[in-house]
């Protein structure tokens, strides 16, 4: 993507949908982080129905410690990975209850010392939840910015790291949404909708020849 194409390309995002969000559902910044946590391997619809039964008895880094390992398993059992994910999430809350007070740390170096955050977590709560213009490439990011040309590499760290280049930063706090919610609905990996795409214009391989 030439670099002149870049911000028509958001631009048009943008007008479609000014206030992107993401489609986890979350009523705090530690539901956030559980959320996210939970998500890998995972669809969002998925993990949101497992997340309103477990929120509901778990909203605070408290009460999922509280809960232990075999409930919150339990409850989130319709998850890929699930116990591995309710061991990292109960030792996760006892971590930021020990150590940060109960609460989400800001930081992301002590984001991504809890059990099962990694980059791109940390990128989302940093992002989501504190405004902080971050790159989080998950699947979708990834193939969008490979697809498109606007930010082409050979892993997330390379696309993270030339979307924080190239995006025009009045569009940075939501370009991953914006990205991620493409490729979830237009951008798809198999049969991707370049006829219904509104930025096929600037695309690297959607665009129309003349």
């Amino acid at each position: 993507m030439k670099p002149e194409h870049i911000d028509p390309f958001f631009a048009t995002l943008a007008a479609a949908n000014p206030q992107p969000q993401s489609e986890l559902e979350y009523s705090s910044v530690f539901e956030l982080l559980a959320a996210v946590l939970l998500s890998a391997q995972a669809t969002d619809v998925g993990v949101n129905k497992a997340t309103r039964r477990l929120f509901v008895l778990a909203p605070t880094p408290h009460r999922m410690m509280a809960l232990g390992v075999e409930q919150v398993s339990e409850l989130i059992r319709t998850i890929g990975l699930f116990r591995t994910k309710a061991k990292n999430l109960v030792e996760t809350s006892r971590i930021l209850v020990e150590r940060h007070a109960g609460r989400v740390p800001r930081s992301r170096e002590a984001l991504e010392a809890l059990p099962g955050v990694g980059r791109k977590t940390a990128n989302v709560v940093l992002n989501v939840a504190f405004g902080e213009p971050t790159m989080a490439v998950d699947t979708h990011v990834f193939r969008v910015s490979n697809r498109t040309g606007l930010a082409p590499g050979r892993n997330p760290q390379e696309v993270e790291q030339k979307l924080l280049q190239r995006v025009p930063p009045k569009y940075a706090e939501h370009a991953h949404h914006w990205l991620i919610l493409h490729g979830r609905y237009v951008c798809l990996a198999r049969t991707p909708r370049c006829s219904e795409c509104g930025v096929r214009a600037w695309c690297d391989t959607g665009a129309p020849t003349m």
